[in-house]
C-alpha cells in the first residue's frame, strides 16, 4: 500500500478520520518536515519516518518507493488537499513508484478561508502559485477571473526572491494589468491559528508585508445578489 494523504492546513483538527487511521497503520510515514510535525503524534512508534525538503525530495521519494516495493505500508503526507496545491508532489510520488498511487483528499486552506470570509465557491475561483514551472498562464488566469466579476482565492509563491509572488507582488501585478485598486482584499496568515487577519484594498495590499504562511482573497467589485427565494 502507498497512499498520499492531505493532512489539512496545519491543524490535526482538520485531518480526516480516514487519513489519521492510515497514518496510525503505516510502516513508513514520509513528508516535508513541517507536515510531519503536524501529524507526529499519530505516527506509530515503530514506523520508519522519512523527512524531506525541497532540495532532497526526489531522492527521498525514491527511498519511499523502495519501501513500498518491499511490501511496506507507506503514507506520504502533504499539507492541505493534494489536488489544491500538492499535485506536482503527487506526480513526483507516482514517478518514483512507477505507477499511479491512491490519494486521500484533505481540507485545504482555501476551503477554510471560504468559510471564514463567507464566500461561495460557485462565485469564486481558486488559484495557486505555490508550484514550480511557468507562472505566467496562472497570472493571466487571475486577471481574467477578476475581469469576469468573480472572487479570487490565491495561494502565493513564497520561494526565493527572484521567483516569489507574494500578496504584495500579486496586488502590484494586478494593478499593472488594469485591475481596479479598489478591490476589497484580505490576507490571512496561519489560518487555522488565527494569528493575523488583514483587510484593505488591492492598492493598500501592495504595501502590506506578510509571512510565507499566507493566503489571499481578492473580492469582486460587484458581488452576486442572492438567488434564494424572497423572504415571506
Amino acid at each position: 500500500m502507498i497512499v498520499c494523504i492531505g493532512a489539512g492546513p496545519g491543524d490535526t483538527g482538520y485531518l480526516t478520520q480516514r487519513g489519521a487511521q492510515l497514518i496510525r497503520e503505516a510502516d513508513v510515514v514520509a513528508g516535508f518536515d513541517a507536515v510531519l510535525d503536524v501529524v507526529r503524534a499519530l505516527i506509530p512508534a515503530g514506523a520508519t519516518v522519512i523527512n524531506m525538503n525541497y532540495r532532497d525530495q526526489v531522492a527521498q521519494l525514491d527511498n519511499v518507493a523502495l519501501e513500498h516495493h518491499a511490501g511496506k505500508r507507506c503514507a506520504v503526507v502533504l499539507m492541505g488537499d493534494i489536488h489544491f496545491s500538492g499535485f506536482q508532489y503527487l506526480e513526483r510520488v507516482e514517478r518514483a513508484c512507477g505507477h499511479p498511487v491512491e490519494s486521500l483528499p484533505g481540507i485545504s486552506s482555501a476551503q477554510i478561508l471560504a468559510s471564514r470570509a463567507r464566500v461561495c465557491f460557485d462565485e469564486t475561483t481558486f488559484i495557486t502559485f505555490h508550484r514550480r514551472g511557468d507562472l505566467a498562464p496562472f497570472k493571466r488566469h487571475l486577471v481574467h477571473v477578476l475581469q469576469d466579476g468573480r472572487n479570487a482565492i490565491v495561494i502565493p509563491c513564497p520561494w526565493d526572491e527572484a521567483r516569489s509572488f507574494m500578496p504584495w507582488h500579486i496586488a502590484a501585478y494586478l494593478m499593472e494589468q488594469g485591475i481596479s485598486p479598489d478591490h476589497p482584499t484580505e490576507v490571512w496568515e496561519n489560518l487555522t491559528r488565527g494569528e493575523a487577519e488583514w483587510h484593505g484594498t488591492l492598492a493598500e495590499c501592495a504595501g502590506h508585508r506578510c509571512s510565507d504562511m499566507s493566503i489571499m482573497l481578492v473580492r469582486t467589485l460587484a458581488p452576486m445578489a442572492s438567488q434564494i427565494e424572497p423572504a415571506p
